[in-house]
This record gives C-alpha cells, sequence and structure tokens, in this order.
C-alpha cells in the first residue's frame, strides 16, 4: 500500500477485516457536473459518505480568491467530524474520474494534518469491474468524529510565491488552455509566466489508474530539476498532480488560487502560446 494510493484490492481487504476504523468518502465532481449526489443515490461504496466539493472543500468563490478557494479550517474540521472522520482513521477517497476531485480532499485533509488519506486508485469504475458491491440510495449519519485538525501540514504558494518561483512551476490544466486558445471559465487566457504545461490528465492511464511509479517519475524528471509547485484552474486538478508527483517521490507545493486568482487580477501578466524550447 503507498502512502498516497490504495487499491481495489487492498480496500476490500480493510473492509473485510472489520476495518471499522476506515471512513470511505464519496468525492464526485466534475466541472459542468452539478449532479454529484444523484450520482451518491445511484449506487456508491457500502458505507461511503457524500463529500460536496463546492460547499464543503471550498469556501465560496471571489474575485479575490478564486473559484474554490480553501475552505477556513474550522469549517473544514466541522465537515470532517460530520463525515465521521477521528484522529486515527484511515481514510479513503473516490471518484469516478481518476481521482481528479477526489484529490482535492485527499490534498486538503494532508495539509490539515489527517496522515492516513489513500486515494482509490481507479476510482468507483475500478471498484464495479472488480465486482466490488455497489448500494443505492442514502447512508445512515455516520457517527459523529473527533478529529482536531491543524493548518499547513502540506506546502502552498500564494501568487507573489509563484510570480517569483524559483524551480518548476507546472500548470495542470489542458494544453489548450495554457497555452490561450481556450478559456471556458476564467476572465483572462493564459497561463503564468515561466510555467510549464503539464497536464493532470497525463498522469493517468486510458483505464483512469495513475500510471506506474516509474513512468510518473520520468515524466516529471523531464520538466526539469528544483522545487516543484503546481498550479491548475482553481487549485481542484492540481492537487491530483501534486498526488501524482507524491506517488513519484516529489514534493509539491499547490497554488491554491491559481489561475481563477492569478487571472482576476490585472496587474499579473499572462503568456500564451507553447514554453519556450
Amino acid at each position: 500500500m503507498s502512502s498516497v494510493l490504495i487499491s481495489v484490492a487492498e480496500l476490500a481487504d480493510l473492509l473485510e477485516a472489520g476495518g471499522s476504523r476506515v471512513r470511505l468518502l464519496d468525492v464526485r465532481w466534475a466541472l459542468g457536473d452539478p449532479d454529484g449526489p444523484q450520482h451518491y443515490l445511484d449506487g456508491h461504496i457500502p458505507g461511503a459518505v457524500f463529500v460536496d466539493l463546492e460547499t464543503e472543500l471550498a469556501d465560496p468563490p471571489s474575485v479575490a480568491k478564486g473559484r474554490h478557494p480553501m475552505p477556513e479550517l474550522p469549517h473544514l474540521q466541522k465537515c470532517a467530524r460530520s463525515w465521521g472522520v477521528s484522529d486515527g482513521d484511515t481514510v479513503v477517497v473516490y471518484d469516478a474520474t481518476g481521482g481528479m476531485a477526489a484529490a482535492r480532499a485527499w490534498w486538503l485533509l494532508r495539509w490539515a494534518g489527517v496522515a492516513d488519506v489513500r486515494i482509490l486508485d481507479g476510482g468507483l469504475p475500478a471498484w464495479e469491474t472488480a465486482g466490488g458491491k455497489v448500494v443505492a440510495g442514502d447512508e445512515p449519519d455516520p457517527e459523529p468524529g473527533t478529529v482536531a485538525l491543524s493548518p499547513g501540514h502540506m506546502p502552498t504558494i500564494d501568487a507573489d510565491g509563484a510570480a517569483g518561483w524559483q524551480g518548476v512551476l507546472l500548470d495542470a490544466r489542458a494544453g489548450e488552455r495554457y497555452r490561450g486558445e481556450l478559456e471556458p471559465v476564467d476572465p483572462r487566457a493564459g497561463h503564468i509566466p515561466g510555467a510549464v504545461s503539464a497536464p493532470t490528465a497525463e498522469n493517468l492511464t486510458a483505464a483512469g489508474h495513475f500510471r506506474p511509479l516509474a513512468e510518473l517519475a520520468s515524466r516529471f524528471q523531464g520538466f526539469g530539476s528544483g522545487p516543484v509547485a503546481v498550479y491548475c484552474g482553481s487549485g481542484v486538478t492540481a492537487a491530483h498532480q501534486v498526488a501524482a508527483l507524491a506517488v513519484a517521490g516529489i514534493d509539491a507545493a499547490l497554488y491554491p488560487g491559481s489561475w481563477s486568482q492569478w487571472s482576476n487580477d490585472p496587474k499579473r501578466p499572462a503568456a500564451t502560446g507553447a514554453e519556450p524550447v
């Protein structure tokens, strides 16, 4: 079992062994798909609690902070306790999109000091393919947890940090957004000057699993050397990049405000086109 991922087989073994200290969080969310709660009701891993990314894993959007600002710590702690999380629990997060949304929960809980948080590799599709049980409808509210959260256990940078980053700054959005050819949600197209295009989707196989460690390590080594920081549109898929980097043994800082914050500040420059060779 890695420190970041858990396989379907490993999760099944944990649950079969009577994993009373395993907390399952269903974090199904995708840009343009507001139906995560309905997807959960249609079918989820038994015992999983639905987690709403928009309201539980983010503060309300703002021009100053971006589309998915980090939630205030007391709010995150209240939510985590409502999911039944206590100190010492193993938390397993999943979605149906290769971990793109679940990684936000992974990162936030790790940032807040929860030591054992895993992303289910392959998510719900992998669970179902392996014959894992899925149940419809709602679950009884879990017994409230007692987890005590504290900030700062994962590194972050702000806009000034991104502007002056001395190292490798990875842009985790799709290449066309990085190059400024398309911008569907934020006020300006382009990327932070000096950033390198590294689309998050390339961390995954066609089946939605994280690529093997050696492949991820080779991928990230190709972007250059030095300290690594990551941003995306609003700090969600960048968390997936941080997770993939962690699988490869590379520590990385997250810029939570990401392009949605940067592009709303007219004082911040926007670069377009491919990065210099």
